[in-house]
């Protein structure tokens, strides 16, 4: 797919808004992550660099369209200025007199940051006329928020309907990988999925069982599977009214050649609490089980994938020439659980494959295990992953399509 391209704009001398995507987890009234401020910043230096005047928008909560002090854009501007190394002007709202007053007087090469997109019911909305009053601010429009892509808002797509629009340098790069994906992975095409349920990656499994050579599976939704194949899986967590869901999902994989693996092994205990006693449990290779054969002991839960299933898919990712990791493996929040998840980002940063994470819970493990600048791609976007990798059209990225 081709996005209009922020190098084809002219922006010397000119306004640009730039829909950017801060929104970032705060602590004590500070950013407690600025890996996407950081993601925003070459698109911002790429523009300041040509003799734009920027004007930054985002939205950051769920304040659901009134004014929430909590979620105020202002301790990000701060960490913003730390990272630009610049001064970042302030306008105490994203619409109206103050925010045109501010956009008026901003300079080429200056930077100024609008308040909370969300404290107006209008974003949400895409209504015409919040659209329209974001587009007076600017003579271009730059978006570079992957992460709000599925969102048919107002800072997403109306104000793409009234001003020369583009995509910005991570949107690009995000709709090149993960459309690359597929459209045209180099193969063998290994697939890890994890995450809580077998409901919620559905889509994306679907729609990658054609294109993808190995599907290996953890975290909680391999539970499922399990639990799908006869195992009595104790305590641990099972999606209900998911076992008919993943035995249907491994015939497909069967159908479409594709091999399935799940854990070899497990990492249970008795509750999801730090320093808890912990067990590997080997799952029994070759047949189904017998009829309610027990696998985790009533009381205790799966909570992690083993070092035995950790290698196995390790092992896949060195043959492979391209990997999508998304979702933990485990109950990566609290140690002893994190381990697993841990150990596969670590290893997936030495494989020779174009390894992409597919953002959300597994970009925050890559940045944990601290390889994130070591792999070919981290996606800044949760939801808007999923929804890209299920084939549905994004609708910020299709208001920027050049075709």
């Amino acid at each position: 797919m081709r996005l209009k391209r922020m190098a084809d704009l002219e922006v010397a001398g000119r306004r640009v808004l730039v829909r950017v995507d801060f929104n970032v987890p705060l602590a004590e009234g500070r950013v407690a992550d600025d890996t996407r401020i950081r993601a925003a910043l070459p698109t911002i230096r790429e523009l300041l660099g040509r003799g734009a005047a920027v004007i930054l928008c985002s939205h950051l909560g769920r304040p659901k369209g009134r004014r929430e002090e909590k979620y105020s854009l202002a301790p990000v501007r701060e960490r913003l200025e730390e990272l630009l190394g610049q001064p970042v002007r302030w306008a105490a709202d994203c619409v109206g007199p103050e925010a045109e007053e501010a956009a008026r007087a901003l300079a080429p090469g200056e930077v100024l940051l609008l308040e909370n997109l969300r404290f107006h019911p209008g974003e949400e909305a895409n209504e015409g006329e919040f659209a329209r009053a974001l587009a007076r601010l600017a003579d271009v429009y730059v978006n570079d928020a992957f992460g709000a892509a599925h969102r048919a808002h107002a800072s997403v797509v109306g104000v793409a309907e009234h001003l020369p629009s583009a995509a910005g340098l991570l949107m690009e790069k995000e709709v090149a990988y993960l459309g690359g994906l597929l459209e045209d992975p180099r193969r063998p095409f290994l697939c890890v999925l994890g995450g809580a349920k077998v409901s919620d990656k559905m889509g994306v499994i679907r729609n990658l069982l054609p294109r993808i050579d190995v599907l290996a599976l953890g975290g909680g939704m391999a539970n499922t599977f399990l639990a799908a194949l006869g195992w009595d899986m104790g305590d641990s967590l099972v999606e209900e009214g998911g076992l008919d869901l993943a035995r249907a999902l491994v015939a497909e994989a069967r159908q479409a050649g594709v091999r399935v693996l799940l854990p070899s092994d497990l990492v249970v205990a008795e509750r999801v609490e730090a320093g808890v006693p912990t067990e590997v449990v080997s799952v029994p290779a070759g047949a189904p089980p017998e009829a309610g054969a027990v696998l985790v002991q009533p009381g205790r839960k799966a909570l992690d994938v083993g070092p035995a299933t950790v290698s196995a898919i390790l092992e896949e990712g060195e043959r492979a020439g391209t990997v999508l990791w998304n979702g933990p493996l485990g109950v990566f929040e609290v140690e002893p659980f994190d381990r697993g998840t841990v150990a596969l980002a670590r290893g997936l940063a030495q494989v020779p494959a174009t390894v992409v994470v597919g953002g959300g819970d597994s970009a925050a493990a890559v940045a944990r295990a601290g390889v994130a600048d070591r792999l070919a791609h981290v996606s800044t976007g949760g939801g808007a992953s999923l929804e890209m990798l299920e084939g549905r059209v994004l609708p910020g990225v299709a208001v920027l399509r050049a075709d």
